[in-house]
């Protein structure tokens, strides 16, 4: 995608197709307030740049399809992410994607480390706009469960933190714990989050004055 009108077509795409506005959040990796944005003006007439600017939005879209529409590719950024997974804790046994797009690199990650793999559907790919949702995420049964366990945690793409950080929350819930989390690309240059190391590959830093 080349630019914000690709984005808004790339939204109403996917919300004809019948996605929550989480869901294409999850897809277009921007955060739930730009994914809102988008969706929106997809429905509208075409905006000006100047009013594009001025929208209040303050996010950046990552594109990694380049990486993620080849498996060879996918598999080696992966293992780099596995490498800065690998000196953090030494019984860790237990590798969760948090869906969808960090449920492929778990896998490669947890092949890289030698894991199980598990996955987690955050809240968000429920989440529309209504701020009165009772919403909660889910692991899938069809992969392995926590039982106590060390875990590390992948995922594609950090905007607020929140679903890392619910993600954190679920697995400790659960009795496990979370040892290191991982992302491509984290776009809020964290350190740390609920007391969990975050390791990326790439952060985003804004440079620059506020008007």
């Amino acid at each position: 995608m080349k630019n914000i009108d690709d984005l808004i077509d790339s939204a109403a795409e996917l919300a004809e197709g019948g996605l929550s506005k989480g869901e294409i959040a999850d897809e277009l990796n921007v955060s739930k307030e730009t994914a809102s944005w988008l969706v929106e003006r997809a429905g509208a007439e075409a905006v000006s740049t100047t009013e594009q600017t001025n929208s209040g939005l303050d996010d950046i879209h990552v594109d990694w399809s380049a990486i993620g529409r080849d498996s060879a590719r996918l598999n080696h950024v992966s293992a780099a992410t596995a490498d800065l997974l690998s000196k953090q804790g030494q019984d860790v046994d237990l590798t969760i994607g948090i869906e969808k797009a960090g449920a492929p690199i778990a896998t490669c990650v947890a092949r890289e480390l030698d894991t199980d793999l598990g996955t987690y559907a955050p809240s968000k790919h429920q989440w529309d706009d209504s701020d009165d949702q009772d919403l909660s995420g889910s692991f899938s049964r069809n992969f392995a469960e926590i039982r106590g366990r060390d875990c590390y945690l992948v995922d594609d793409t950090i905007t607020s933190g929140t679903t890392m950080k619910e993600t954190i929350s679920a697995v400790r819930e659960r009795g496990g714990n979370p040892v290191a989390c991982a992302v491509l690309t984290d776009k809020r240059g964290v350190e740390s989050l609920d007391g969990v190391p975050v390791y990326s590959l790439v952060q985003v830093l804004r440079v620059g004055q506020d008007e």
